[in-house]
């Protein structure tokens, strides 16, 4: 038979077609890389400004003033708080309510005026050794500037002096700055939506287009009976992957984890019925497994991306934080962090759990009444 180019015309009409009359598919085809566009091209920032900044000084000179008010202007330090030591600024820090302390110590301009060496105390937190090194690496052009501004006159002589103060830099949480000790809590995250959105909508959406479901629905059960049923496997998977992802970053790559064990996987169980419940979401909402797949995309790309995972969360602008807030890893990579490796609390923690305590509730009643309404 010859090559017939009607029949080729014929058949990529019927495709074209096939392809008009699947919406759901040719929405997700036009909006996906405009989305990636989005989130890339605006979203994303390697170098974060405006960090949260606590300020504890017990010096109040017109040096002091000066250099609290160069941290402010250089755009890297936003001074959130002031507080007066008693170990606040390491509450502070093991909540994640900040990412610096500035310590202006007693007698710091007597000191730098007398040709005495002073130091000016910065702690970071560097669980996301990222997001800091930019302002880390900012500090010694502020106190050159600080400097140069305000030791004249008789003070000038101090500018041709050795450093007439030195920064100390205290990189808490992660001295070394490695990477892989940001990463690899909040890949824990990553891989159990993989296991709950992913992995849970296909089999369900498999049933729907086997006509399995509807085996279900002329049973005698409730619409909550049937998602505990269908997710309750998913549970145990989800709680064996997490231990595999914490045995092999604490005997492999050597991450601690100075936390309580049982906590962090009270809040890992939180995390995998939150995923579970968008899953069997996603499964009531598509039509095949291609629909399915394609949503769990619309999950997971946001989750990378806006969560704090992969890149600062601080260096996104307001509206790509206010879309980060309402994406449940966000609080689940803050959690992990904080438990692994700052050995944060309940009371550390608690500003980051209600948050996903509540998107637990309203996705799960979400979805119950939209299976509610499948079943009618």
């Amino acid at each position: 038979m010859l090559f017939s180019f009607q029949r080729l015309k014929a058949l990529i009409n019927k495709e074209l077609i096939q392809l008009k009359r699947d919406r759901a598919t040719l929405a997700m085809m036009i909006m996906l890389p405009i989305v990636q566009l989005m989130l890339f091209g605006y979203a994303i920032n390697m170098d974060p400004k405006h960090l949260p900044t606590a300020v504890i000084s017990r010096n109040n000179t017109f040096l002091t003033r000066s250099l609290i008010t160069g941290l402010q202007n250089a755009g890297y330090f936003k001074i959130t708080q002031t507080v007066s030591g008693d170990k606040q600024e390491e509450r502070l820090l093991r909540q994640g309510r900040v990412l610096f302390v500035v310590m202006i110590p007693d007698n710091f301009t007597q000191n730098v005026i007398r040709g005495q060496k002073s130091a000016l105390l910065l702690q970071a937190d560097a669980t996301d050794p990222t997001a800091v090194s930019g302002a880390v690496g900012a500090l010694n052009t502020i106190a050159a500037k600080v400097i140069t501004t305000e030791l004249k006159g008789a003070l000038g002589f101090l500018k041709n002096a050795a450093p007439a103060f030195s920064i100390d830099v205290q990189k808490a949480y992660n001295p070394e700055g490695f990477t892989r000790y940001n990463i690899v809590p909040g890949l824990i995250g990553i891989i159990l939506i993989f296991t709950g959105a992913m992995m849970t909508s296909l089999p369900l959406t498999r049933e729907q287009e086997r006509g399995t479901m509807e085996n279900l629905l002329s049973m005698p059960v409730q619409p909550l009976e049937v998602m505990i049923g269908k997710i309750t496997p998913f549970i145990f998977i989800g709680l064996f992957q997490s231990l595999v992802v914490l045995f092999i970053a604490r005997f492999l790559f050597s991450i601690p984890v100075f936390g309580n064990l049982s906590l962090l996987f009270g809040c890992i169980l939180l995390f995998i019925l939150c995923n579970l419940a968008i899953g069997f979401l996603i499964s009531t909402a598509a039509k095949n497994q291609t629909q399915a797949l394609q949503m769990s995309v619309f999950v997971l790309l946001p989750s990378i991306m806006l969560t704090g995972f992969m890149f600062p969360f601080q260096g996104m602008p307001q509206w790509a934080q206010n879309i980060g807030r309402m994406i449940p890893l966000t609080y689940f990579v803050r959690i992990a962090r904080g438990i692994m490796l700052k050995g944060a609390e309940l009371q550390d923690i608690w500003p980051h759990l209600y948050p996903l305590d509540l998107i637990v509730i309203v996705i799960t009643l979400f979805m119950l009444r939209v299976y509610q309404n499948t079943l009618d």
